[in-house]
C-alpha cells in the first residue's frame, strides 16, 4: 500500500512538472522604442541597450542609442509603429498608451519623478519590465552610495549656501518643488527661487535685480549647450560683480541634459555641485 502511494505521488510531481514547463512564460521584449532621454539613459544603464531598436529626437545619450526623429513631445502614433516595437516607454500619456494598445503595443510609463526616490523606482521598473531586474537594483544601490558620500563629503558650515539655479538667459529657474530644486535640498542649500515663485509653478521667471539682491553663493548654469551661458558671461552682467557666486568664483556650468534629466546621471549633476560647494569651506 505504501508502494503504491509513493509510485502515485512521483507520478503526480511528475505530471506537475510537465505542466510547469509546458505553461506559456511572459516573453522580454526585444523591440524597445522609448521616448524619453531619461528612460533611454535608464535602459542603457541596467543592460537593455541591445534591445532597443528607437529612441526619440531628443535622447542624444549615450552615444549608441539609435536616435530617431520620433518625437516624445508630440508623438505620431503611425511613426513609432512603423518600427514594430513590443514596448513603448514614455513619459506623458496624453492618450498615447491607449492608442498604441489598439495595435497590440504595450507601454511603459515613466513620469518626470518628484524625488530621487521615485526615480529610483523608476530604474527599477525598467530593469523588470526589460529582464535585468538584478541589474538596474545594483544601478540603484551603485547611486543611492555614490549619492551619500557626496552629500557627505560637503562640510556642515557650507550646508547654508544660497543657490540659483539657471534654466535660460532670462533667468527663468527652479524651486525646491522641482525634482532637480530637491537634489539642493540634499545638500541643505537654500534656493533663492522659493521665495519668487508666488504662482506656485516650480518655475518662476526671476528679475537680474532679485538676483543680485539674494545674493546667491552658488549659481548653476544649465543653459551652457542651449544658450551659450559660462561663469564668464555671468560675470559680464551688469551689476553681478559683487555677487557672492562670481566673487569667490563659484559659478558653474553643467551640461543641460544633466541638468533636467532624471537617469543614472543624477549623480553626475550631484558631484559637480558638491565640488562647488566644497570650493566655500
Amino acid at each position: 500500500m505504501l508502494r503504491r502511494s509513493l509510485i502515485a505521488a512521483v507520478a503526480l510531481a511528475a505530471v506537475f512538472t510537465l505542466a510547469a514547463s509546458a505553461a506559456p512564460k511572459a516573453s522580454l521584449p526585444t523591440r524597445i522604442v522609448s521616448l524619453s532621454p531619461s528612460a533611454t539613459e535608464d535602459l542603457y544603464a541596467v543592460g537593455a541597450g541591445s534591445q532597443v531598436i528607437a529612441v526619440d529626437d531628443q535622447s542624444d545619450y549615450p552615444k549608441q542609442a539609435p536616435r530617431t526623429k520620433l518625437s516624445g513631445f508630440t508623438p505620431n502614433v503611425e511613426a513609432i509603429a512603423s518600427y514594430n516595437p513590443d514596448l513603448v516607454l514614455i513619459s506623458n500619456d496624453g492618450g498615447l498608451s491607449d492608442q498604441l494598445a489598439k495595435l497590440g503595443i504595450k507601454t511603459l510609463l515613466e513620469p518626470a519623478p518628484d524625488n530621487v526616490a521615485q526615480a529610483y523606482e523608476e530604474i527599477r521598473q525598467i530593469g523588470a519590465a526589460t529582464g535585468h531586474t538584478a541589474a538596474a537594483t545594483k544601478v540603484v544601490r551603485g547611486m543611492e552610495k555614490t549619492l551619500t558620500s557626496l552629500i557627505r563629503s560637503v562640510p556642515k558650515k557650507s550646508r547654508h549656501l544660497k543657490v540659483f539655479h539657471e534654466l535660460s538667459p532670462d533667468f527663468y529657474s527652479a524651486t525646491s518643488s522641482t525634482f532637480i530644486g530637491r537634489i539642493y535640498k540634499l545638500f541643505g542649500f537654500r534656493n533663492i527661487a522659493d521665495a519668487a515663485d508666488s504662482s506656485h509653478t516650480g518655475y518662476p521667471q526671476l528679475s537680474p535685480e532679485y538676483i543680485v539682491s539674494a545674493n546667491p553663493d552658488i549659481v548653476v548654469l544649465a543653459d551652457d549647450v542651449c544658450c551659450g551661458q559660462s561663469p564668464k558671461t555671468v560675470a559680464a552682467r551688469a551689476g553681478w560683480s559683487n555677487v557672492a557666486a562670481v566673487k569667490k568664483h563659484r559659478v558653474i556650468a553643467v551640461d543641460d541634459s544633466i541638468a533636467s534629466r532624471w537617469g543614472p546621471r543624477i549623480v553626475d549633476f550631484a558631484r559637480a555641485i558638491a565640488k562647488v560647494a566644497r570650493q566655500s569651506a
